[in-house]
């Protein structure tokens, strides 16, 4: 009996360690999306649309700078390309507000937003570290009826950016 009690007692000393660094370890809490209007990747965190693992991560759509993808080419997040799954388009007018949710804030270097390969706007931030929430108006320059907008947030002091892809019906 003596000895089954010593052998537990070694086994549970041994695993302890391997289950708490198991508990500890989380995916990375950053960094942003759009939320207004509702960008694909919001839709999926919401259940509007049946997506796989990104609606764990919306704020995780990071990739280098200088891709047109909008699943900033995680092949994680390929649910975000697909423009067959149903996505909600939001209705706005010549212009619209884009409100970003940003969990974990990074020196950001510029904002950038398109349609295909028209830049329709750009912030620059010089370096400024925003939290919580941003918003820009960006003005859609001729477009009209249903488009994809293209959000890029390029971070100062790395080589990636983040990326969000908003469906929208121009009146």
């Amino acid at each position: 009996m003596h000895k089954r009690r010593k052998i537990a007692a070694l086994t549970g000393a041994a695993l302890a360690p391997l289950l708490v660094l198991g508990l500890s370890v989380s995916p990375a809490g950053a960094h942003g999306w759009i939320t207004d209007p509702a960008s694909r990747q919001d839709q999926c965190a919401a259940g509007t649309v049946k997506c796989g693992e990104i609606k764990w991560e919306p704020q995780s759509v990071e990739g280098p700078k200088g891709l047109k993808d909008c699943a900033g080419g995680n092949e994680r997040f390929a649910d975000l390309r697909d423009d067959s799954k149903g996505w909600k388009v939001s209705d706005v007018g010549s212009s619209a507000t884009f409100n970003w949710n940003i969990p974990v804030p990074h020196a950001t270097k510029s904002w950038q937003y398109f349609i295909g390969d028209t830049k329709l706007a750009q912030f620059d931030d010089g370096g400024a570290q925003p939290g919580g929430h941003v918003s820009h108006n960006v003005d859609f320059k001729g477009f009209t009826g249903k488009q994809k907008v293209l959000a890029v947030w390029n971070i100062a002091d790395t080589a990636n950016a983040f990326y969000a892809c908003v469906d929208v019906n121009i009146r």
